[in-house]
């Protein structure tokens, strides 16, 4: 779980590479490859050489100025997300077409351009289809668009900040336990949803069969037959260290680790090619983009080796 996490020194183990090579024999024995002795040693320093160059990216864009926090932390998550990677996959990277970012966003910004309006959009081939297969086990989106405001939406630690702003947080608060969730009853209108149709909804989108459903005016009582894991609908806070549900169903629920890496990309980009735009924001905070991108890069700097080392611990 998320509060098993100690910040870097919880990848410590990982700096050796006799166990490391034992990590991922482990995780290759789970994918019935063949060579499992070979590739877990072939692979067990590039593992090691990802997180420690993810982890130097991180450590950098904290010391740094916003100015280029963006391109080190995005780089920086890319260095972890390939280390991921070379647990589910010990030939990755298997062709040159999973090197490339695997998104693109417009290249020139259009005049009153705003950060919550632009879009960016999912290619076939790249990073992003690669770990949303592999680590995911999601269909391919290729062509889909998305706009950084309906992401942004997506990062719950963002949901105060939505309610400032909006007038109405982006989350509701949860009751978490390890087969119970409880949450506020206002989320059967938001969702428009009787409470038989929510608990199928849980069920489909958890994978998680539900034992029971007590109802009051204020809240609604969810009992699970397995365990529960913080993943989409219910979000962890690493702020507060609470859960969460969107107050807005949404069409497709991406795990945080693919947000994450679509609004760092965005931001990356614009760091290092939209100077004159990015510079004019950080200088004269416009609107409310400015606001919105300082904290999310301080959550993200924070939240993206949390999740990191959440998808590895699966399998220790």
């Amino acid at each position: 779980m998320y509060s098993s996490y100690k910040g870097w020194d919880s990848f410590s183990c990982f700096f050796s590479a006799e166990y490391s090579q034992l990590f991922l024999k482990k995780s290759y024995k789970l994918l019935h490859t063949n060579e499992i002795e070979t590739k877990s040693y072939q692979n067990c320093y590039p593992f090691i050489y990802f997180l420690e160059h993810g982890k130097l990216y991180y450590q950098q864009a904290v010391n740094s100025p916003i100015n280029i926090q963006p391109v080190l932390l995005f780089y920086g998550f890319v260095h972890l997300i390939k280390a991921c990677l070379l647990t589910i996959d010990p030939s990755y990277p298997s062709s040159t077409s999973v090197l490339a970012h695997g998104v693109s966003t417009r290249k020139r910004k259009k005049q009153q351009y705003l950060f919550f309006k632009d879009e960016i959009k999912i290619q076939k081939n790249g990073l992003f289809a690669c770990m949303s297969e592999n680590m995911f086990q999601l269909p391919s989106i290729e062509g889909e668009k998305f706009k950084m405001g309906e992401l942004l939406q997506q990062i719950p630690e963002l949901s105060d900040l939505f309610h400032i702003f909006t007038g109405s947080p982006s989350f509701l608060p949860v009751s978490f336990s390890n087969t119970e969730a409880i949450i506020p009853s206002k989320i059967l209108d938001s969702y428009f949803m009787s409470k038989d149709r929510f608990q199928h909804y849980l069920e489909s989108q958890l994978g998680n069969p539900v034992k029971n459903v007590k109802t009051s005016k204020t809240s609604i009582e969810v009992a699970f037959s397995e365990p529960l894991q913080p993943v989409p609908p219910f979000y962890y806070n690493v702020l507060d260290n609470k859960h969460y549900i969107p107050i807005e169903k949404r069409s497709v629920h991406l795990p945080e680790i693919l947000v994450h890496y679509l609004i760092l990309y965005n931001l990356s980009m614009i760091a290092r090619y939209e100077i004159e735009w990015w510079s004019e924001l950080l200088k004269t905070m416009p609107n409310q983009d400015y606001p919105y991108i300082e904290s999310f890069l301080s959550i993200a700097a924070k939240k993206g080796p949390q999740l990191i080392y959440n998808f590895l611990a699966k399998k220790m």
